[in-house]
């Protein structure tokens, strides 16, 4: 399959070559037929990344205090090859696709295969997408029509939340894709509609639709227009689909309005609003949220769960319905605004007539139909010479972590790259190539059968590790499976069975941080001393999202379970004992409310030792995100952020410092590729890895209990 990328450091369009994808779970796989380039959000991803990096800073401030703030706790280095990764990762575009089901994954209703669909999916020749974000298209409805569905649903959206009524006077402020196609479902819905914009062609097209028009640009006062527009009375509703960054359009909205008039912004503005503007008229100022109910909600979308149709009429699915039931009826006509077409395979020319012609609205791309659904698995370069008795790795999952971190300490440790699975397939081909894997693929078990694969590394969603890491030990490969082990006493039960039912196979977590240099020299300082230890572990973890995926018990496991379990080993590995008691406390958020991410967790160890780990997401950024404290024998030994080291009371030792954070990702690569090479046991003996995912879960069942 192809897929179309925008390069973000270079601004560069291109297409991607990508191993096919499969419809999983809730979603289905689309062979597209057509596709629309959305003018105005993929000219501005355009121009953003052909914009030089002081340009791209000045056009995301919000995006720089953050960058600042992470130099002053992890340092200039990691901070700028963050942001290197991050201007490195490609962006997919388009969310405007047709096409014909080719396969439904498990939980599909309501399609067939054979269907022909709209959806949200990019400009690719196969696309994955969940149910909900996918329509039938009537049979009157052909593919270029169809097409601009999702762009119409955008426009729709923000007329349901402006209400408008039979005879009511509305101005629709931008008239390009999604404003003419606003223009149009306003007057379906017997409106009286005066489109504003400084482009005269466009305002043409918007008389064609019924709409009277305004051009600034000419000379005529939006203002005057819209009193004029209103017979004097004010303008019951302003929908604002223009891209700029003045505020103009608001401020003009308001003093055009009458007394409790709608202004809904569907585009992007500036938002100096003036206050007396709004108050006296007592205005109402919405935002509406893309396609309806549902955008960027995981349950609605991911997981494919829908809101009853009685609580909730429109959903973004039911609006894309709505949008085709108005094609079906030839009330909405969106013939006159296509004004290019081109072959996807000449997809990055139709991107140079975008940023070219700024005249440019409705680009199709046209897709054909030879296309293999069944190459799962292709080559990223020439064959490389296997040496067998040497680790020969497949990953499985190239998401941030794994793309960013974990893949290039793999690739530093020396490891022969052999395949890259990914659920998509395009992340697989990018990073597979820029690593040198041999092979990008999306089929895991293809992947376990290759007898030239002895070892293979997961870092997927969570919820997945436990089955892919029973998969890799009966298919008889050393695993390096990313925290957590399991997220349920279940799962961690299937492990061990499958552990114990091995062939001699490793098993070892990511459990990086007992490998980072300044906890290697503060292990050198504590062996020698024999007596109990106090540790105190504080964690900065930062605030995320509730409805995060690793918020959810089921997908992420919560994020004790996620990311504490990191420390618990870290603390299991600096006191040298077995656990053996675990108490937790959370912190309650008032009316009963309690936080599973604001949380204290103490360690007993065998040998007399404890500690405490804050777990806490309610802290300030310039904090230390890690700092690990242990008191020992009137010595007291402090880490921040896996860089600086300082020793109190301590003969011949005061500070060590790092010039770049390191929290041993690569040593931690490193160690587990030799000990498979040389026949030794694993770095991490598996009796601490099942204490530890023991210990974690325990911990996970106190908080929840509370």
């Amino acid at each position: 399959m192809k897929q179309l990328l925008q390069q973000l450091r270079t601004g560069e369009t291109q297409l991607v070559e990508a191993p096919a994808p499969q419809a999983s779970k809730g979603k289905l796989l689309i062979r597209t037929r057509t596709s629309l380039v959305s003018a105005g959000t993929e000219r501005m991803l355009v121009e953003f990344g052909k914009a030089n990096l002081i340009d791209k800073a000045r056009q995301q401030p919000d995006k720089v205090r953050m960058v600042l703030d992470k130099v002053k706790t992890d340092g200039l280095a990691t901070t700028l090859d963050a942001v290197r990764s991050k201007l490195n990762q490609p962006l997919p575009l388009g969310y405007c696709n047709v096409g014909r089901v080719e396969a439904l994954g498990e939980g599909v209703s309501g399609f067939t295969s054979g269907d022909r669909v709209i959806s949200n999916g990019p400009h690719a020749d196969l696309v994955v997408v969940p149910k909900n974000l996918c329509a039938r298209i009537p049979d009157q409805v052909d593919d270029e029509s169809a097409a601009f569905t999702v762009l119409a649903s955008i426009g729709l959206q923000g007329i349901r939340l402006a209400q408008p009524t039979l005879g009511e006077a509305f101005v629709v402020t931008g008239a390009g894709l999604i404003g003419l196609l606003t223009v149009q479902l306003l007057r379906a819905q017997g409106c009286r509609v005066l489109a504003i914009d400084v482009d005269g062609q466009r305002l043409e097209l918007a008389r064609q639709f019924g709409a009277e028009t305004c051009n600034p640009a000419a000379g005529e006062d939006p203002v005057a227009a819209g009193l004029a527009f209103s017979r004097d009375q004010g303008i019951d509703g302003v929908i604002i689909t223009a891209s700029t960054k003045s505020s103009d359009p608001v401020s003009q909205a308001a003093q055009m309005c009458r007394k409790r008039g709608r202004i809904v912004l569907v585009g992007v503005t500036g938002l100096e609003l003036s206050r007396a503007d709004f108050y006296e008229k007592e205005l109402s100022f919405q935002v509406s949220c893309s396609y309806g109910p549902g955008r960027y909600d995981p349950v609605y979308e991911e997981q494919g769960q829908d809101y009853p149709l009685g609580y909730v009429r429109w959903t973004e699915q039911r609006n894309f319905e709505a949008v085709l039931d108005m094609m079906a009826s030839g009330r909405l006509d969106v013939a006159p605004l296509i004004t290019h077409r081109f072959a996807f395979d000449e997809a990055p020319e139709a991107y140079a007539a975008l940023i070219e012609d700024r005249s440019v609205l409705g680009i199709l791309l046209q897709y054909s139909e030879e296309v293999d659904t069944d190459a799962r698995l292709i080559p990223l370069q020439s064959a490389k010479e296997i040496d067998a008795s040497k680790p020969v790795v497949g990953f499985i999952g190239a998401g941030n972590y794994a793309s960013r971190v974990l893949i290039p300490a793999f690739q530093r440790a020396g490891a022969q790259l052999h395949t890259l699975v990914t659920e998509s397939g395009i992340s697989g081909a990018l990073n597979g190539e820029k690593a040198g894997f041999a092979n990008a693929s999306t089929d895991v078990a293809g992947m376990l059968a290759d007898p030239e694969i002895n070892t293979v590394v997961v870092v997927t969603r969570h919820n997945s590790h436990a089955q892919i890491v029973r998969e890799c030990l009966e298919a008889g490969k050393h695993v390096f499976v990313e925290k957590p082990l399991a997220i349920n006493w279940e799962e961690l039960a299937i492990v061990e069975q499958a552990y114990r039912d091995a062939d001699g196979q490793q098993l070892m977590l990511g459990f990086n941080r007992r490998f980072a240099p300044l906890v290697q020299k503060m292990k050198g300082l504590l062996e020698p001393l024999r007596e109990p230890k106090s540790f105190i572990m504080t964690v900065n973890a930062g605030a995320i999202p509730a409805d995060h995926w690793t918020q959810d018990p089921g997908i992420g496991g919560g994020r004790i379970i996620g990311e504490a379990c990191h420390f618990i080993d870290l603390m299991r590995y600096l006191a040298g004992a077995k656990i053996v008691s675990v108490q937790a406390r959370r912190m309650e958020r008032g009316q009963g409310a309690v936080s599973e991410d604001k949380a204290v967790i103490i360690l007993g160890f065998a040998d007399g030792s404890f500690g405490t780990i804050h777990y806490l997401a309610n802290g300030a950024s310039s904090f230390p995100k890690e700092r690990i404290e242990v008191f020992v024998a009137g010595r007291v030994l402090q880490l921040d952020n896996f860089r600086k080291l300082k020793g109190f009371g301590w003969p011949g030792f005061s500070r060590m410092s790092r010039w770049k954070q390191d929290k041993g990702q690569a040593p931690c690569a490193q160690s587990f590729l030799r000990s498979i090479h040389d026949g030794e046991s694993a770095p991490i003996p598996v009796e601490e890895v099942f204490e530890v995912a023991r210990v974690t879960l325990e911990a996970a069942d106190l908080l929840r209990s509370q």
